[in-house]
């Protein structure tokens, strides 16, 4: 799977994501990095990435058609509960069911949306 990552995902989440088989490209270190949302979402849509992110702004574009989102809300995040909440979503859903998708992992609970 095609996975695009934020500055805010630890890198032992893109680390076991790489181990687990998927093309993941995190934008930290980059010139993306601290890109205006609109820009890293055009990348995100040309590249057919699922976006993994910490920025709930990103819940405006799940009306829009998209290879998914994975957003992580956390009330006191750290990056191990970072990492939980991602490798929990990502093995609560199957590759093939990301596309237009959008999930929101909480601390206690999770929704989800998709586009249609």
């Amino acid at each position: 799977m095609n996975i695009l990552v934020d500055e805010n995902i630890p890198n032992l989440t893109v680390s076991e994501l790489r181990s687990s088989g998927h093309d993941v490209t995190d934008i930290r270190g980059t010139a993306k990095q601290g890109l205006q949302d609109e820009l890293l979402w055009s990348f995100c849509l040309t590249e057919k990435r699922l976006l993994i992110t910490t920025d709930k702004g990103f819940v405006r574009y799940r009306n829009e058609p998209h290879s998914g989102i994975l957003i992580v809300r956390l009330r006191q995040p750290n990056e191990e509960r970072i990492h939980r909440a991602v490798m929990t979503a990502m093995r609560d859903f199957r590759a093939d069911e990301w596309s237009g998708l959008l999930v929101v992992m909480r601390d206690t609970v999770r929704s989800v949306t998709r586009f249609v």
